[in-house]
């Protein structure tokens, strides 16, 4: 019988990480949020102190009844959701349920699952973080409070089937702001000239912009201008005083982080959010690998962090060398520092799809 119990959010991931730990653990996921703020009421008690009220969610009923049975025969009970705000919330949320005492509560993260990934992290339990708790309950309070709240308003003064919320009120906001901003533009006509100059040594034209006479820039604003300068450059001769050869680097790009993997997918492959975000999970949770079974393919899939696991990078650079040979591998692997330092750096990024060690010199 199963000495352990690790306690999980998505179901996909059940087997994977069972398959990593044997038959000591047994593995069960809560799907998501088992408690939350009740819907026919506001659920917040803003005249004492900002109270939250918490029911089990329906048809979470039977899910935790299982768990609570698991729980009562498991000498050990670890919380493994997921390594953000909302998934240390729902770790808190089953140790309330599940009447944890605060000794026994074991609080375990990973950021890719992987063999070594979950292994590391058994051996690494900690406390439940609160300040990350709070953090989540203060945003489900006031998304109540301001959907419950002012969306009846804009029904009784505006047009019913409105809403306001916590943050599209805010985003509504800033895009009549813009619009504003565009209805106000004043375009102002302009003209450019290029012209295409054969080097003799150079295998291609370089394209020469007009910039202006001897008296400086000269900026066209019309047609008829346009041409009438065009007309006396083709009368005129040319010749290239000097011609500037460099070389530069070209780095691998940054890692993705959540919102740029959004705007890679949606400019490339012409994906919606959710359809972005429904795939990354999937290859978050694990695939099944022919000759290895199910494994977790990118690290997690909401992060603002560049950050790239150490795992990845030796994988990475051990796969570049195999392959393509050591010149190909960079000697220091680029750290890709982050200008704001208080992002939530919970998880590493879509490394294993986005890092590469490869130098590449462009002309």
């Amino acid at each position: 019988m199963a000495k352990n119990l690790v306690i999980v959010e998505s179901p996909a991931k059940v087997k994977t990480i069972k398959k990593f730990l044997g038959p000591s653990y047994e593995v069960m996921a809560s799907q998501g949020h088992i408690r939350d703020l009740p819907k026919s009421t506001l659920g917040v008690d803003v005249d004492n102190d900002y109270e939250p009220k918490y029911i089990t969610i329906r048809g979470k009923g039977d899910i935790l009844s299982s768990l609570k049975k698991q729980a009562k025969k498991a000498d050990n009970i670890y919380l493994a959701t997921d390594p953000d705000r909302e998934g240390e919330a729902i770790s808190w949320h089953l140790s309330e349920a599940l009447k944890l005492d605060d000794k026994d509560i074991k609080r375990i993260t990973f950021n890719e699952i992987t063999k070594n990934a979950v292994k590391d992290s058994l051996k690494n339990p900690r406390k439940i973080d609160m300040n990350l708790v709070d953090a989540q309950q203060s945003r489900r309070m006031l998304d109540r409070i301001v959907g419950y709240r002012i969306s009846p308003l804009l029904w009784s003064k505006i047009k019913r089937g409105l809403s306001a919320g916590r943050v599209q009120s805010v985003a509504l906001r800033i895009i009549c702001d813009r619009e504003a901003e565009i209805d106000a533009f004043c375009p102002e006509e302009y003209w450019t000239i290029e012209a295409s100059i054969k080097v003799k040594g150079e295998k291609k034209p370089i394209v020469a912009k007009f910039y202006g006479d001897k008296n400086g820039k000269t900026d066209i604003t019309s047609e008829a201008q346009a041409k009438e300068i065009e007309a006396a450059l083709e009368k005129a001769s040319y010749s290239v005083e000097s011609v500037k050869t460099g070389e530069r680097v070209k780095n691998p790009p940054t890692p993705f982080t959540t919102s740029t993997l959004q705007q890679e997918a949606s400019k490339q492959l012409n994906f919606a959010t959710k359809k972005t975000m429904m795939i990354a999970q999937q290859l978050y949770e694990g695939v099944d690998v022919k000759g290895k079974g199910t494994i977790g393919l990118i690290s997690y899939l909401r992060t603002d962090s560049t950050r790239v696991s150490e795992e990845a990078v030796a994988a990475t650079e051990e796969y570049i060398k195999a392959n393509y040979g050591d010149e190909y591998a960079s000697e220091k692997v680029k750290e890709n520092d982050s200008k704001d330092k208080k992002i939530q750096d919970a998880h590493q990024t879509y490394g294993y799809f986005q890092y590469s060690c490869c130098r590449k010199r462009v002309s």
